[in-house]
């Protein structure tokens, strides 16, 4: 598993394509064994599986535990066909953009078929395991089509769904036609948000705008592909056509709407 290191806020405007790529975009996430990103933003790990039989999620070394969840919650989206994440012997049936939570103190969790996104954080107290299916849970509309940003959010883990320690995430799908994934952008102090983008063409990209408000850096994204978002950072994105992402948050709160909303025209 790569280590990443926290980044301030001064230090982006030194950064090149390939520095900028090399610290926020997570890349090659879905292999056939559990692997990713542990970033110091909040000591979120982003990681991804694509099980060719059986995959189990290893005690990788920077977390020096005993096993994955000694100490961290996890949050699954399947984002690819059917198939099952264990969690201590208790199989979970996931369907397309299903979600799992699963809580601090899992011991042994594997996964067998589908296309597993996984995002954890560190947990100082234990939840129960819950399994949320797509079609249960209310979808939330915003934005429309004159701005290009008609979309549906699904809302998982957060304080009036699947309760966590501290981890917050869900899934937010674009209507065909539309291609902004939120705007005005915005960042929120409190917290490290990353998106996975999927559903997008092989051939198709996201420009995902990042960095300071009055000072954004562009990243060129493609379908399976993450963006690291510190909390000092605008995170939105313009398609070149309709997409959904995965996103989730980790920091000092779980409230949604707690965000700092940049006026459009105060952007540069």
């Amino acid at each position: 598993m790569e280590v990443r290191h926290a980044t301030a806020p001064d230090q982006i405007r030194y950064f090149d394509t390939a520095e900028l790529r090399q610290r926020y975009l997570v890349e090659g996430l879905f292999g056939p064994e559990v692997d990713g990103v542990y970033t110091h933003q909040d000591r979120m790990i982003v990681a991804g599986v694509k099980p060719v039989t059986r995959s189990r999620l290893a005690a990788f070394d920077p977390l020096r535990s005993r096993h994955f969840l000694e100490r961290r919650e996890l949050g699954v989206v399947n984002i690819g066909d059917p198939g099952v994440v264990t969690v201590d012997g208790t199989p979970y049936e996931m369907d397309r953009k299903d979600c799992l939570y699963v809580g601090m103190g899992a011991e042994d969790v594997t996964f067998e078929g589908g296309t597993f996104y996984l995002v954890s954080a560190p947990a100082h107290e234990r939840h129960p395991t819950t399994h949320a299916r797509l079609k249960d849970v209310e979808p939330v509309r915003l934005g429309a089509r004159e701005g290009s940003n008609d979309r549906t959010i699904y809302k998982y883990v957060h304080l009036d769904g699947i309760r966590s320690c501290q981890l917050v995430m869900g899934v937010t799908v674009l209507e065909p036609g539309s291609m902004w994934n939120t705007m005005p952008c915005h960042t929120h102090d409190r917290r490290t948000e990353v998106y996975l983008y999927f559903d997008l063409p092989a051939e198709e990209r996201v420009i995902h705008l990042m960095g300071r408000p009055d000072e954004t850096r562009n990243l060129v994204v493609a379908n399976e592909q993450a963006v690291i978002s510190p909390s000092w950072s605008v995170h939105c994105g313009f398609g070149t056509r309709s997409y959904a992402f995965v996103w989730a948050m980790a920091g000092e709160n779980q409230a949604f709407d707690d965000m700092d909303q940049v006026p459009i025209g105060e952007m540069r």
